[in-house]
């Protein structure tokens, strides 16, 4: 399961930063919970996050959609 929201995540970011040669995500397994971490370059934070958040809001609905599929939730921290 991480595996796959690690992936999903990665492709994601990919399509919005222009360095995604410079994208770095960790997925941990909790027992209820998939904890992410989403880094990027300084760049492309903006990006990432988006006007009042609105993007990385709608990051974590995809993956919180994903992750209930499986019966978790979905945690993502974009980081600096």
């Amino acid at each position: 399961m991480p595996a796959d929201l690690k992936a999903l995540t990665e492709e994601l970011a990919k399509a919005l930063t222009e360095s995604p040669s410079e994208i770095l995500v960790i997925a941990e397994d909790e027992e209820d919970c998939v904890y992410v971490d989403l880094e990027v370059a300084e760049s492309d934070m903006g990006r990432i996050i988006g006007r009042n958040g609105r993007t990385a809001k709608a990051l974590r609905n995809i993956l919180s959609a994903a992750a209930g599929k499986e019966g978790k939730r979905c945690s993502l921290d974009i980081l600096e």
